[in-house]
């Protein structure tokens, strides 16, 4: 999966309430939805949303499956913002030699 699977993916509010829910670690479907304004099974279909745009992953914890964030699928996010702020320092970088140039 790529940004373009991840962003579409994130765009949804519950979905990033959910994947910030992740963000201190492993956590059950019960666990997540508590508080949220949808149902578990709503939840679990989030779940598997952001688990095909890579942005999730699940492992078997006895009976249950707990979710937590695929750093591989953070770091294509990260590569993809990366090349803006990379533009950005270049362009600052050549401001200030064209202001250091002028003195």
């Amino acid at each position: 999966m790529t940004y373009r699977d991840a962003l579409p993916a994130l765009a949804d509010p519950t979905r990033r309430k959910i994947f910030e829910r992740l963000r201190h670690g492993a956590k059950p479907v019960g666990v997540i939805a508590k508080g949220l304004p949808v149902s578990r099974p709503a939840v679990s279909q989030h779940l598997k949303v952001l688990k095909e745009a890579g942005l999730v992953d699940d492992r078997a914890e006895g009976t249950r499956r707990v979710y937590y964030i695929d750093p591989n699928g953070l770091a294509d996010i990260r590569r993809w913002l990366d090349q803006f702020w990379d533009e950005a320092l270049e362009a600052f970088r050549a401001e200030a030699e064209k202001d250091q140039e002028k003195k």
